[in-house]
């Protein structure tokens, strides 16, 4: 399918955003949500992954990334992609207290059939929406977009409070769970 996103300089800076298929809320549970942070650990200590801001909603992920030279940010996000639909549908099918289990499951499968693109399963939507930050008032509203996510939903009055962000990095200047490079 074309679109009219696509990856610029991968060592400029890039705001993506990625979703489950559905918009299912897979990420209300905290082991789901640690399974990416750890994906997202792993492409930064191997895959050249640089990331500056990050948050992970109940059914979508927003980051700020670019690559180290040799390094292509469509392909670390492909395989990320790829390894965390496969670890993720696996968690759901092995935990026994997944109230929800069998129909993400059906949901999940019935994706995987209508796209040729998959064996079985499709856990996230194909795009990424990569948008190019070439200007400073760009980054600033992608940051102030990405770190106000929790508080719009209603999950945290205070956006630095939100555990699966990076904004305790910014507005507390504490480590959060991934090591980011701050933008300012």
């Amino acid at each position: 399918m074309a679109t009219r996103y696509r990856f610029g300089d991968n060592e400029n800076a890039h705001f993506v955003t990625f979703a489950v298929v559905h918009w299912i809320d897979v990420f209300s549970r905290e082991d789901y949500k640690e399974i990416l942070v750890e994906s997202l650990r792993f492409c930064i200590k191997e895959k050249g992954l640089n990331v500056y801001a990050w948050v992970i909603m109940t059914n979508h992920v927003n980051l700020i990334i670019a690559c180290k030279e040799g390094f292509k940010q469509a392909d670390v996000l492909r395989d990320l992609k790829k390894f965390t639909a496969k670890t993720i549908i696996k968690a759901i099918e092995e935990n026994s207290k997944e109230s929800r289990k069998d129909w993400m499951i059906w949901m999940f499968k019935r994706a995987g059939a209508k796209n040729s693109n998959n064996k079985v399963y499709q856990f996230w939507q194909q795009d990424n929406h990569p948008i190019e930050l070439s200007t400073l008032e760009m980054i600033q509203q992608k940051l102030d977009y990405i770190h106000q996510n929790p508080t719009r939903a209603g999950i945290v009055f205070e956006p630095e409070y939100y555990k699966y962000s990076s904004a305790s990095d910014y507005h507390e200047d504490k480590e959060g769970l991934l090591p980011i490079e701050k933008m300012f």
